[in-house]
């Protein structure tokens, strides 16, 4: 099954499922604004790759009133709930855009790129080549932030991450179901080592790369285009 259609069929109920799903949930989601570097009445250009419902986006454009957001996702059901969480903003705020962003061109240039919980469905190759692509697309002291899942360092990392996030997911009360069906998009997981992403975003020339944060498999780390640039 692609990952498009996985992400298709648990739209609905994916924003209640993620709360248990990712046992630091309220870190996950709240620590990725505070580390945004701009001042919060700039007219931000945003681009949150692999959106789904809108989560990340909906902080930004909270936090930065005046921000324009593009939101990208390759499932059609998950833009429809983005769609339907900005509905009260202003017409234009906040734009939609059906794109598989590992394949085709990122069109605009950005102050900001962020991405939470997509990524790690990429191929190593295809991770270095969307660093390459995003860095492009950034605006000289623009910044990348990447909320998501890496794979452990070791072998027995891996396997504390993986008995640990099992035990508190379980203990979150959440569904057999919805945890079935978890496991059934984490088939679809191509995750890498985060010391490997680190190294990949500076070979693909970003600058001041930090990891800010990491509870077992779920990481932040950011990275900015250096102003003094000629690409």
């Amino acid at each position: 099954m692609s990952i498009r259609k996985l992400f298709d069929d648990s739209a609905a109920r994916y924003d209640l499922d993620r709360q248990r799903l990712i046992p630091c949930y309220h870190d996950f989601y709240n620590l990725p604004l505070e580390i945004i570097p701009f001042h919060q009445d700039r007219e931000l250009r945003v681009l949150d790759l692999g959106a789904g419902t809108g989560l990340f986006s909906a902080g930004v454009a909270a936090r930065y009133p005046r921000a324009r957001l593009v939101l990208v996702d390759i499932a059609p059901a998950m833009l429809q709930v983005a769609e339907e969480r900005f509905a009260g903003y202003d017409a234009g705020r906040v734009v939609f855009q059906l794109l598989d962003y590992a394949r085709q061109p990122l069109k605009g240039v950005y102050d900001l790129i962020i991405s939470a919980l997509s990524i790690h469905h990429l191929t190593d190759g295809d991770k270095k080549a969307l660093f390459a692509k995003i860095y492009r697309s950034l605006e000289p002291g623009g910044m990348f932030i990447n909320a998501d899942q890496v794979l452990g360092e070791n072998a027995v990392a891996e396997k504390i991450y993986k008995c640990r996030w099992l035990q508190k997911v379980r203990a979150s009360g959440i569904s057999e179901e919805a945890l079935d069906a978890a496991r059934k998009r984490m088939q679809e997981d191509k995750m890498s080592p985060l010391s490997s992403q680190l190294d990949w975003l500076g070979k693909a020339g970003f600058d001041d790369i930090t990891a800010w944060y990491q509870y077992y498999s779920f990481v932040i780390y950011s990275g900015t285009k250096p102003l003094a640039t000629n690409s």
